[in-house]
């Protein structure tokens, strides 16, 4: 029984994929989240903008709390990281899937992302239990 629950275990040790599968997992939910609140609401789509941004941010904090609590130390650097990284993915995505370009609205989503990654990589190395 031991060796089926070391088999089917797999726990990511580097703290940025770890933060970055934390974010995207969140960012999954709270989509899901706003299509069922558009769908059950009066809601357009246009007001639809600016819950994404706190979609992100929510997103890159949890990531940056992850990366920051597995790291244990420099946790404003970890959570920074990965939120840098998870704004320029979803950017990246956004690019190469929707055809869209560059932005100022991308510029404002990646430094959103690496401010609300570092607040919670801090946050993340403070509640880790020694």
């Amino acid at each position: 029984m031991h060796i089926v629950r070391r088999l089917f275990s797999y726990r990511i040790t580097n703290p940025t994929l770890s933060g970055l599968y934390y974010a995207f997992v969140w960012m999954m939910m709270g989509a899901l989240l706003l299509s069922l609140i558009l769908w059950m609401s009066g809601m357009r789509e246009q007001s639809l903008s600016h819950y994404t941004y706190v979609v992100h941010a929510l997103s890159a904090f949890a990531g940056g709390l992850v990366s920051g609590k597995r790291s244990g130390k420099r946790g404003w650097y970890q959570g920074g990281m990965t939120g840098l990284i998870y704004g320029f993915l979803v950017i990246m995505i956004g690019f190469l899937a929707l055809d869209s370009s560059i932005k100022t609205g991308d510029l404002i989503l990646a430094s959103l992302a690496f401010a609300s990654g570092s607040i919670g990589g801090m946050i993340g190395v403070n509640s880790r239990n020694n």
